[in-house]
């Protein structure tokens, strides 16, 4: 795939299949994030790969109850209170993987630095007819103590980027791109 066809088709994908992803596929799309560049070259990020469907399910109970009691700055709890709710709503969107990507140096650009491997991973994954999305909804839970501890993280990763991967159940169409603000200073 070239590098514009995965740039402008990929999409944030929330309906996937039940169909497994290799072991070998999901190493590629890692071994893509870790291609980003990283501040200093310090590539501060650990991979913590989840295939467990009932973990999954658990995660995302439990993300959402915490969503509901307090909900982060800035985002508009009320807005998702429907679907926050509903006990059938799977954050997840029934993907078979979570990779969540974590920072594992304590520096001030370890965050970023992982961002862009996220970014890197999606693209693989979409060259790869893979769908994924960053789920926000979970980086909250998977932050607290109780997170950390499900998934047995070391003490040190701190839990930055939780992208689903799988394969997708549908076409997801181009939202519309606004125009940027461009400051021009020749």
């Amino acid at each position: 795939m070239e590098l514009d066809q995965a740039i402008y088709g990929r999409r944030a994908t929330r309906a996937y299949t039940h169909e497994p992803i290799d072991r070998s596929v999901l190493e590629a799309v890692i071994d893509a994030a870790i291609q980003a560049p990283s501040a200093m070259d310090s590539q501060p990020w650990g991979f913590c790969i989840l295939r467990n469907r009932l973990m999954l399910e658990n995660i995302s109970r439990e993300a959402k109850a915490l969503l509901m009691r307090a909900p982060p700055a800035g985002l508009d709890a009320h807005r998702f209170d429907d679907m926050l709710g509903n006990p059938d709503f799977d954050i997840f969107y029934q993907a078979p993987v979570l990779i969540l990507i974590c920072a594992t140096k304590d520096s001030a650009w370890s965050h970023i630095d992982c961002t862009l491997a996220a970014q890197n991973l999606m693209l693989a994954a979409h060259g790869k007819g893979l769908g994924s999305c960053w789920i926000g909804f979970a980086q909250s839970w998977l932050q607290t103590g109780k997170g950390r501890a499900a998934l047995d993280l070391p003490p040190h990763w701190q839990p930055v980027a939780p992208i689903i991967v799988g394969h997708p159940s549908a076409d997801t169409p181009a939202p519309p791109r606004e125009k940027p603000e461009l400051l021009w200073r020749d």
